[in-house]
């Protein structure tokens, strides 16, 4: 019965510690994440809502280190917003050691030429690069980059281009590049897509092949002038927006053919979205006078704006084929398609005392058709 009632109290007792180890240690998890809340909400510029979110993965266990890393954040031009920005992508961050993690980056990257407030933006646009080591990784990417490429303006230009790169498996670079090699893309024409596209390094790599096999089907040699284009443009489109564009297009009237001719003159016009498209398409047949055959022999006039371009032209030729300045058979393709000052130079500079509204039509926002004039 003693042993019994001994046994009983011992067991009583041990709950009772427990409990109270359960409590002192919820009590203190408590005074942790109000003190973290407290600091990212007052110190770090964070919205409740940002800094609650930012709560589940870090805790300020001493708001003295914690005001290391913001004094050094604020010495190396990161503003508020862009540090409150910068934490609630990474929280932990707040956490870091600022002498032994952050700070050796932060100078590397200035040592490399960046500074506030393009460094802060870079940042702040891929925090986790301040997590990434950078003995095992950025270094080593960087030595990659500066071998590869033949100037260190070539280096940077591709870090301002893609900064996410210094991250990244430096291996798998390699092996992207070699696969485009085997693939007889030309050395000279990687280092431009890597210059032009650094995230085609990483993003998709595994697929090349078998794209490049696809382009030359279409009669798009590695050695071409749009190959590079080309490549961008079906590494940057799923086959089932392929698909669905070239149906979309065929409603227009377009064939297979038109589609795939069009598309080895300019290969970008393919990623214009679906939407930008049907308001193109429309505007260019039904008020510009257009045929299909004139968009497929220019297929970047797809690409070009509506409101900033093709009707400020074709308000400004209206007004001189009314007036009978110009031809009325007059190419509206070639006006189309020319840089903004020679248009101007020979629509707006030579006509503009014989016909003064014509700056007032170059600012049209809309544009009804030529009607009778083309």
């Amino acid at each position: 019965m003693l042993r019994f009632l001994s046994k009983l109290l011992t067991n009583h007792n041990s709950k009772t510690g427990c409990t109270r180890f359960v409590r002192t240690l919820s009590s203190s998890s408590s005074k942790a994440h109000d003190l973290t809340l407290h600091y990212l909400t007052n110190s770090c510029g964070m919205s409740l809502q940002s800094a609650t979110s930012a709560c589940k993965f870090v805790r300020i266990q001493s708001e003295d280190k914690a005001d290391l890393v913001l004094q050094l954040l604020r010495a190396k031009g990161f503003t508020l917003s862009q540090i409150a920005s910068l934490i609630s992508n990474r929280p932990y961050i707040i956490s870091s050691d600022p002498d032994k993690i952050l700070k050796p980056k932060l100078e590397y990257f200035e040592s490399l030429g960046f500074a506030a407030p393009s460094l802060p933006n870079m940042l702040c646009a891929d925090a986790t690069i301040l997590s990434t080591s950078l003995k095992n990784r950025i270094l080593p990417n960087i030595d990659f980059l500066r071998g590869f490429l033949e100037t260190e303006d070539d280096v940077l230009w591709t870090l301002k281009r893609w900064f996410s790169v210094v991250r990244y498996d430096t291996e798998l670079m390699m092996s992207t590049i070699c696969t485009l090699c085997a693939c007889g893309v030309p050395v000279p024409t990687i280092r431009k897509l890597v210059l032009l596209h650094p995230k085609l390094l990483i993003i998709g790599f595994y697929s090349y092949e078998e794209k490049i096999q696809e382009l030359k089907g279409m009669g798009i040699e590695p050695t071409s002038k749009v190959f590079l284009t080309a490549f961008f443009s079906m590494c940057v489109m799923s086959r089932r927006k392929w698909e669905r564009k070239k149906k979309f297009l065929m409603s227009f009237g377009w064939s297979e053919r038109d589609f795939l001719m069009a598309f080895r003159v300019q290969p970008l016009f393919v990623t214009t979205s679906e939407q930008k498209m049907k308001k193109v398409m429309e505007f260019y047949l039904t008020k510009a006078g257009l045929q299909v055959s004139d968009l497929v022999r220019s297929p970047h006039l797809l690409r070009i704006s509506l409101e900033g371009n093709a009707i400020p032209r074709c308000s400004v030729l209206e007004v001189l084929m009314s007036k009978g300045l110009i031809k009325k058979k007059l190419n509206v393709v070639a006006a189309l398609r020319m840089s903004r000052k020679p248009f101007e130079t020979k629509y707006l500079t030579y006509f503009k005392e014989d016909c003064p509204e014509l700056i007032q039509a170059y600012q049209a926002k809309t544009f009804q058709g030529f009607g009778m004039n083309i």
